[in-house]
């Protein structure tokens, strides 16, 4: 399977919520016996990392949810971070979709 790009965009203090649908060739990718793992950093070497909640919901179809509550994302500063989604079964990591994450300040608190 390809690395995807994709880019997304959340403000601090608010939920947030994105949900991807893998596909290949042959149409969804079949997620059964997969789990998801997606991380965000401020750039690639950094030590520290924010994990976002990964879950498959619906393996047949290829859906994956990545998401963040509020109280989370109070604590991330604004500013541009890098991540990326991995799917792991049986003791090997695959990153499927990776890209920016632009995390911007709400101004209605």
């Amino acid at each position: 399977m390809a690395v995807y790009t994709n880019n997304i965009v959340f403000y601090t203090g608010t939920d947030f919520e994105q949900i991807f649908i893998l596909e290949d060739d042959d149409g969804p990718f079949i997620l059964n016996g997969y789990a998801a793992i997606a991380k965000m950093r401020k750039h690639g070497g950094s030590t520290t990392a924010t994990s976002f909640s990964a879950t498959i919901t619906d393996a047949t179809a290829g859906k994956v949810k990545v998401s963040m509550g509020a109280e989370q994302t109070k604590t991330i500063s604004p500013g541009r971070y890098y991540y990326d989604l991995l799917l792991y079964r049986n003791g090997e990591n695959t990153r499927v979709i990776e890209g920016d994450v632009i995390v911007k300040l709400s101004v209605t608190r």
